[in-house]
């Protein structure tokens, strides 16, 4: 059973941008991620820690191979909900940065049910 997944503002905004045979692939690479978000061996799940210098403990990231997407996502696991967070086309330091500084927009509450469906 897949997990709900929501999605902030801002990666509704970049995912609306992406060409449309891209954006299938990038839909269905988060719709099989949602059955599975947790990290190995009991999913997709990559967890990303400390990454260019930004403390993303808690937070995932979905990366798809040739076409330079990065999803990253985090998890409200009591609720069985997939928040996605940023989708972005543009390389890791731009993906992490913009991470951490929504982090710092949301605080904890990116680790919570609070985002608009998919």
């Amino acid at each position: 059973m897949a997990w709900n997944i929501r999605i902030t503002d801002e990666a509704k905004k970049d995912f609306k941008k992406i060409e449309g045979s891209v954006r299938k692939q990038v839909l269905a690479g988060i719709l099989k991620v949602s059955k599975m978000p947790l990290p190995s061996p009991n999913g997709y799940g990559k967890p990303l820690g400390n990454k260019k210098g930004n403390d993303l403990t808690g937070f995932f990231k979905i990366k798809y191979k040739g076409i330079g997407i990065r999803v990253v996502y985090t998890l409200v696991l009591d609720k069985r909900i997939m928040n996605i967070v940023v989708i972005s086309q543009r390389d890791d330091n731009y993906c992490y940065d913009f991470v951490a500084k929504l982090y710092e927009k949301y605080g904890d509450d990116i680790f919570k049910d609070i985002f608009g469906e998919f």
